[in-house]
C-alpha cells in the first residue's frame, strides 16, 4: 500500500450547469446523495441552478463548510444519479487507477474519524481543494481496492439489516407507548365513567366530568433575555426540552453564535416550543433553567399540572392540532401561528386525577422506555463498530483480501443515521 497525496487520487469537478443542461437536483444528507423532490426546492426559479455543478455516478461529494461547528453529521457521499448539486460543496472524481467506492470509503474514514477537520481554514474552518489536495492517501493496488469494496459492501449490508431490525423494534415499542399515553390522556384511568363527545374527530369521546380550556387560557408568553451565563437548551421531538452539550463537540452539531445575549430565558416549569417544528411535537415542559433560540416560544403555565400538560400535549392526541395551526414555509419547517395555536382545546380532569394519570403513565411506560433506550444504545454501538471496521479495512490494518475472495459482490444498502434527534444535514439551496 503506497502513500500519495489527494491530488494524485482525486480531481476537482469544474463542470457548471450552464444552459441548464441538467435539472435533477441532488442533496447531501447524512452520507447519502439523494434526489431532492421538486417541492423541497423552496420556489427558486430554474435559472438559479446554472451556478450548480453537474455530477455523475461515482463522483464523490464533500461538504466543506463550517467544519468546527459540525462534528456529528456525515459530510461525504457518493453520487448514484447524474444531476446537479450546489457548488458550495466539493465534487471530486477519482483517477483511473482508483475505484470510486474505495475513494468514497477512504474519505468517509477521514470524515468519521474527524481527521478532515485539521485541513480547513478561515474563521469557520472551510475547506477547498487547495487545502484538501495535500491530504495523504494510503492507496492499495487496484485488486486490493476491489477486495476492500467487496468486503465492506458485504459487512455494511449485514450491519444495516441489524440496525433496521432494531429500529423496527423501536418503532413498535414507541407505538405501544403512545397507545398507553393516548388512552390515559383522552379517557382517564376509570373505564366505567360516563363519556361525552369531545367535538374533535380524531380525539373521540372524553370523560363527562373533564374540563376544556383553550391554550390561551393556560399559556402566557414570557420573554426574558440577556442571560448568556445560563446553559444552552434545545427543544426536540423525542424528549422535549434538553440540555445542549457545548463542551462535547462530537454531539454539538448545531451552530452556536458567539453572542447569546438575545437568547430567551426558560425557567424550570415553563413551557418551551420550537415553533418551526411544533407540528412534529417539538415542545415540552423544561426541567432546567437555561436559554433557547430567540425563534422559540416560551410560556408560563396556569390552571393545569405542568407534568400532566407536558404528557398530554406531547401525545398523538394533540400533535395534529399543531399541524393544523402551522403554515408550510418549507418541508420540515412549518411556521406555527400563535393566534391559531392559542385556540387549540385542552381537555383535563381535576388536579388530583392529573397527578394520578402522570404517575400511571410513568409506571406503565417505564419498561418500554428502558427497552427503547437499550435498543438505541445497541444501534449506536453498531454504528461505532461499523466506523471502526471501515477505518481498519481502508487503512490496511485489517487485511480482508482472503475473506473478500470468498464473498459475492453486493450493492451496498443504505444505513440510517445513528440518532433520531439529529437535525437534517440537507443543504439550503445555494446560488
Amino acid at each position: 500500500m503506497g502513500i500519495t497525496s489527494a491530488f494524485g487520487v482525486f480531481i476537482s469537478n469544474k463542470e457548471k450547469n450552464r444552459g441548464l443542461k441538467e435539472k435533477t437536483v441532488l442533496s447531501l444528507s447524512y452520507g447519502r446523495i439523494v434526489i431532492k423532490p421538486t417541492e423541497k426546492l423552496h420556489g427558486l426559479v430554474p435559472e438559479s441552478f446554472e451556478t450548480y455543478q453537474i455530477v455523475n455516478p461515482g463522483d464523490i461529494i464533500l461538504r466543506t463548510t463550517d467544519l468546527q461547528n459540525d462534528h456529528t453529521s456525515l459530510r461525504v457521499g457518493i453520487v448514484r444519479n447524474r444531476g446537479i448539486i450546489t457548488s458550495a460543496y466539493l465534487a471530486l472524481k477519482v483517477m483511473k487507477d482508483v475505484i470510486p467506492q474505495f475513494g468514497f470509503q477512504f474519505l468517509n474514514v477521514w470524515d468519521t474519524t474527524k481527521a478532515i477537520y485539521g485541513y480547513g481554514s478561515g474563521l469557520r474552518q472551510n475547506l477547498d481543494f487547495s487545502h484538501f489536495k495535500r491530504m495523504p492517501v494510503a492507496l492499495p493496488p487496484e485488486d486490493e481496492q476491489v477486495a476492500i469494496v467487496r468486503f465492506l459492501n458485504w459487512a455494511n449490508n449485514r450491519l444495516g439489516r441489524a440496525i433496521k431490525a432494531k429500529q423496527k423494534q423501536i418503532a413498535l415499542l414507541n407505538e405501544q407507548k403512545q397507545a398507553i399515553i393516548h388512552r390515559a390522556v383522552t379517557r382517564g384511568l376509570d373505564p366505567s365513567v360516563p363519556l361525552k363527545p369531545s367535538g374533535i374527530p380524531w380525539f373521540g369521546d372524553i370523560p363527562k366530568h373533564w374540563e376544556m380550556r383553550k391554550l390561551r387560557q393556560i399559556l402566557t408568553r414570557v420573554t426574558e433575555r440577556n442571560r448568556p451565563d445560563l446553559p444552552l437548551l434545545s427543544v426536540v421531538r423525542e424528549k422535549g426540552v434538553i440540555k445542549r452539550d457545548t463542551e462535547n463537540m462530537e454531539e454539538n452539531h448545531n451552530y452556536i453564535p458567539a453572542d447569546l445575549s438575545n437568547y430567551k430565558v426558560v425557567k424550570t416549569g415553563q413551557f418551551a416550543m420550537n415553533k418551526m417544528k411544533a407540528w412534529q411535537g417539538s415542545y415540552g415542559l423544561s426541567q432546567f433553567d437555561g436559554i433557547v433560540s430567540p425563534a422559540y416560544f416560551v410560556f408560563s403555565l396556569s390552571g393545569v399540572n405542568g407534568d400532566y400538560f407536558h404528557t398530554a400535549l406531547r401525545s398523538r392526541a394533540y400533535v395534529p392540532f399543531f399541524t393544523k395551526a402551522s403554515d408550510g414555509v418549507r418541508i420540515g419547517q412549518w411556521d406555527l401561528a400563535e393566534s391559531r395555536m392559542k385556540e387549540i382545546p385542552f381537555f383535563f380532569p381535576s388536579n388530583g386525577e392529573q397527578i394520578d394519570i402522570v404517575e400511571y403513565v410513568n409506571n406503565a411506560t417505564a419498561g418500554i422506555t428502558s427497552a427503547i433506550s437499550y435498543l438505541k444504545n445497541e444501534i449506536e454501538l453498531l454504528h461505532e463498530y461499523r466506523t471502526r471496521l471501515v477505518a481498519d479495512v481502508v487503512t490496511g490494518k485489517l487485511d480482508v483480501r482472503e475473506v473478500a475472495a470468498k464473498l459475492p459482490e453486493e450493492e451496498i444498502e443504505e444505513v440510517a443515521a445513528p440518532s433520531e434527534d439529529m437535525e437534517s444535514a440537507d443543504e439550503e439551496i445555494a446560488v
